[in-house]
């Protein structure tokens, strides 16, 4: 199957099946701590805010978007420019076959063609397959914020994972 699986860059017209995956994390897990779903217009200015040093990637498979990942400002400020933050969402029907592993290994392959020093994943306290996921790419746990977020009526840590590229 993985085989079926094309990963390219994200452009505007995939943004609605972008949203749509972004919307269902929002409703259903701790992958993300946005609590409401978002409308095209906040997702539009999203994707405008990623640049041709910050992509947005997405998995499709047999002519669907499946699955996103992303490379964010870490901060705005300039000393923080070669540090990135990395994201990745596959839709529930697609999840457990290999999408999310394809999403993550070619974010940071493009966070290495764009020569950035560092990427940072923040996982939520629950979100096991993610933390899982982030330490086979070299992904090392450096902390937790505790009790950092609410969401579905439980407080919840967030985990700070960091990979220093080559």
């Amino acid at each position: 199957m993985n085989n079926s699986i094309v990963i390219r860059r994200a452009q505007i017209s995939d943004l609605d099946a972008i949203t749509a995956i972004y919307n269902e994390a929002i409703l259903t897990t701790t992958a993300t701590f946005d609590i409401e779903p978002k409308n095209i217009s906040e997702q539009t200015k999203w994707f405008q805010s990623h640049d041709e040093r910050h992509p947005v990637l997405i998995a499709v498979l047999e002519g669907s978007v499946v699955g996103w990942a992303s490379l964010s400002k870490w901060s705005e400020r300039s000393a923080y420019n070669d540090t990135a933050e990395t994201s990745f969402y596959v839709g529930s029907g697609y999840q457990n076959r290999g999408i999310g592993r394809k999403l993550k290994e070619a974010i940071i392959e493009e966070a290495r063609r764009l020569q950035f020093h560092t990427l940072i994943a923040q996982v939520a306290g629950e979100s096991e397959i993610s933390l899982h996921l982030n330490e086979s790419f070299g992904f090392v746990h450096i902390g937790t914020l505790k009790e950092v977020g609410r969401k579905f009526g439980k407080l919840l840590d967030v985990h700070i994972l960091q990979k220093m590229l080559d």
